[in-house]
């Protein structure tokens, strides 16, 4: 990453787990308006690392969420086979694979 992007990243990891610590959700806002008043170019990457961010734990928790629940299912009969060919169904008897 360039240093525009490395500087603007840490601002939106600080400024992101700031605003979780204190529930204060001004403090994002806040730090860009400071950015904004000298630099409007680290300001735009700070909020486009800011939204990245965000959108790296809503998807992070989705993903979280369809684990679990994949995790409690039972496996189907007519589940694919995995790259061993098993299919988590009952194993073949011998003599009949």
């Amino acid at each position: 990453m360039s240093i525009l992007e490395d500087v603007a990243d840490d601002l939106a990891k600080r400024a992101i787990a700031a605003h979780e610590a204190s529930g204060d959700e001004t403090i994002v806002d806040k730090v860009s308006e400071a950015l904004g008043a000298s630099s409007q170019t680290l300001q735009e990457a700070y909020l486009t690392a800011v939204r990245v961010r965000r959108a790296e734990a809503r998807a992070l928790r989705m993903l979280g969420e369809f684990e679990t629940m994949s995790a409690a299912r039972p496996a189907k009969a007519g589940a694919k086979a995995d790259a061993g060919g098993n299919t988590g169904g009952p194993a073949a008897k011998p003599g009949e694979g």
